[in-house]
């Protein structure tokens, strides 16, 4: 009989093993984020449990950050590790509880499709050969990986795009490989357009080391980059603080910060309308944004989301809120479902890194109908 085998000890794997002698009661734990108490991320791979029907119950669930993203939430599996399909999982008596059978004698699970340190190194690899692309390490993380940032077009207007902050949102860089795709794609007249009406300055990912080490929201020295921007440091948070350097240099006229929602499944974007002065030009520049964006993709939508924040209570620590009110520009930030969108279900494979990849994409057309006002 062959013994089941689970394993994390890999580039973004995240799991504790408390018992595995029975397929029908696998108990498992989650690893928090290195040196925080943060933890929802995990993904490790099963071997030797083809045909057998697996329980596997996450014991400590109810002490994940968003509770919330349990609720109507299924897992993501993959015996190939290039497509992601969705299996049964519930939130019961506070734990997490995956059951499924798997076909074949390995297969991993993972909260959501995981987008690995390698195929980062991949992309800019591979973009890094278009003649439009100018690559540039901006400074490095905690653990001395480059931040890499890619600038692309020659127009006047300058367009700020990062992505995962929080590494666990792994949708947020499968949204740029579509992103990325479109706007290096020499055939397509609105990436044509957008570079000649803007300089793109695009940062995949955030936080390499937190994506490495299987976190859900925080860097190596367990920080939460997305509240550091006004006060980010070599020492808690290098990421932000390059990244702030980067754009005094090229200040930006749209900022957009890519993300992903535990608990909501929409795919919606939180304005900077809580900041001290913001003005009746970012108002409608983010209302033409919205508008475009619906247009371009029946995945986006308005009517759910976060509360809008009131006027002058806004998190200056968050990064849209930062550079609105630093940089007095249109700054967004997009957040997509680990769920599935509830508005455009899919059975199979809930809300897709190629979902993702088209909602990327998308967004030129929504930034063609504001670049010209910015």
């Amino acid at each position: 009989m062959t013994k089941l085998n689970i394993s994390c000890a890999f580039d973004a794997g995240n799991i504790i093993v408390n018992d595995a002698s029975d397929p029908g009661n696998i108990r498992l734990s989650i690893r928090p984020d290195t040196n925080s108490d943060f933890f929802q991320w995990f993904h490790f791979r099963l071997t030797g449990a083809r045909d057998k029907m697996c329980r596997m119950v996450i014991e400590n669930a109810s002490e994940a950050a968003f509770k919330g993203g349990w609720e109507n939430y299924k897992a993501c599996a993959s015996y190939d590790r290039e497509t992601w399909f969705r299996v049964d999982a519930a939130y019961e008596n506070d734990t997490l509880v995956i059951t499924h059978e798997p076909e074949l004698n390995s297969i991993y699970y993972a909260y959501f499709a995981p987008y690995s340190m390698e195929r980062h190194a991949d992309l800019i690899a591979e973009i890094g050969t278009h003649p439009d692309v100018t690559l540039r390490v901006i400074g490095e993380t905690i653990e001395g990986q480059s931040m890499d940032c890619v600038s692309i077009g020659t127009g006047p207007k300058t367009i700020w795009v990062i992505a995962r902050q929080h590494p666990g949102e792994t949708m947020a860089e499968w949204w740029m490989e579509g992103f990325l795709a479109r706007l290096l794609d020499d055939d397509d007249p609105v990436a044509r357009v957008m570079k000649s009406k803007a300089r793109f300055h695009i940062i995949p990912n955030m936080n390499p080391d937190g994506s490495r080490h299987g976190n859900l929201r925080t860097n190596a020295a367990g920080s939460n980059l997305n509240r550091e921007w006004n006060k980010a440091s070599i020492q808690s948070s290098p990421e932000v603080y390059h990244t702030i350097n980067a754009m005094n240099a090229n200040k930006p006229d749209l900022c957009f910060d890519v993300h992903g929602d535990e608990s909501l499944p929409y795919n919606f974007i939180a304005g900077a309308e809580g900041i001290p002065g913001y003005t009746d030009k970012q108002a409608a520049n983010l209302e033409t944004f919205l508008s475009g964006y619906k247009t371009s993709s029946p995945d986006f939508q308005t009517d759910k989301g976060y509360a809008t924040t009131a006027p002058g209570k806004a998190n200056l620590s968050m990064c849209t809120n930062w550079t609105a009110h630093e940089y007095d520009c249109l700054s967004m930030t997009l957040e997509m479902p680990f769920k599935d969108n509830a508005n455009l279900p899919d059975e199979e494979f809930g809300w897709s890194p190629d979902r993702c990849a088209k909602l990327g994409g998308a967004s030129l057309d929504a930034m063609l109908t504001v670049v010209d006002d910015l």
